[in-house]
């Protein structure tokens, strides 16, 4: 398997599994089915409300927990020192488990309107500092941050963030708060890869699926990886999932990798830590 490497050396699988509404069925099937298919890493948070079915999964798969790498996160009610401390409680609960590969908070503001957020962040980051320090969790960080978030951590903190989630996709790709991020070490993850309908049917990603002889879900999946980013796809089909980890053997040429990245904006899912929802 291939990895990235957070800040602090610990070692990631160049692509893991988001699970976001993978629980919409009170079960845990699309769980064991990525298991089934091979992934080793889960992306969960305490408002996906499926981290007890995550934890029946890696039960049932009689795989040692060691071989697992489980991420989750606080939700936007959760931050605050004391707050933070008790959901991370909750979530190792709900895991079933000792300990958290990965822990984010999930937004930087608990809504766009909040005058306090810098203190707020602040607080949220001294509790997971203290739960790294107390080696609980092997990483820390954070996802839908931006520069001007990220800096008021990393101006105010003992423990630098080693993890940041965005949306990123071939017609979104944030290039102002990659660059920050690569220039401080973090390591970029990439919620939605695939991006939704208009990206994977745009004409360059249709064209270049074709060339590769690949799907345009790996096309996209792969340009991230070339970016020095790692996806968390999602899928409910077990040949799907298959398909998604291999697309770590696709090479896009240069040429074309410069291509997807200069596409028109395109498949925005319409969330800004700033700014209301776009519908």
């Amino acid at each position: 398997m291939e990895f990235f490497k957070v800040s602090n050396g610990i070692k990631i699988p160049k692509i893991g599994f988001g699970t976001y509404k993978t629980a919409e069925n009170n079960d845990a099937e699309i769980i064991k089915l990525a298991i089934k298919s091979g992934y080793r890493f889960f992306d969960t948070a305490s408002f996906y409300g499926n981290e007890k079915f995550i934890s029946e999964a890696i039960k049932e798969s009689g795989i040692k927990r060691e071989e697992f790498f489980i991420a989750s996160k606080l939700w936007k009610t959760e931050m605050g020192y004391e707050n933070a401390k008790t959901a991370f409680q909750n979530t190792l609960n709900n895991l079933n488990t000792e300990y958290l590969d990965l822990y984010l908070i999930h937004w930087p503001r608990p809504d766009v309107k909040n005058p306090d957020w810098k203190s707020l962040d602040l607080e949220t980051w001294r509790a997971l500092e203290e739960i790294y320090k107390s080696r609980r969790v092997r990483a820390i960080g954070v996802s839908n941050f931006l520069p001007h978030h990220l800096e008021n951590i990393i101006q105010n903190c003992e423990v630098k963030p080693m993890v940041n989630q965005l949306e990123i996709h071939p017609g979104y790709t944030q290039e102002a708060a990659v660059n920050y991020c690569k220039e401080k070490n973090i390591l970029v993850q990439a919620w939605s890869p695939i991006g939704r309908a208009r990206v994977i049917n745009d004409e360059l990603i249709l064209e270049l699926a074709e060339k590769y002889n690949a799907s345009p879900a790996q096309i996209c999946i792969k340009f991230c990886i070339q970016k020095d980013i790692m996806p968390l796809p999602k899928s409910s089909s077990l040949q799907r999932m298959k398909e998604n980890l291999e697309s770590l053997k696709i090479n896009i040429s240069q040429e074309d990798f410069w291509r997807i990245d200069t596409m028109p904006p395109i498949g925005w899912g319409g969330e800004h830590p700033d700014r209301e929802r776009k519908k």
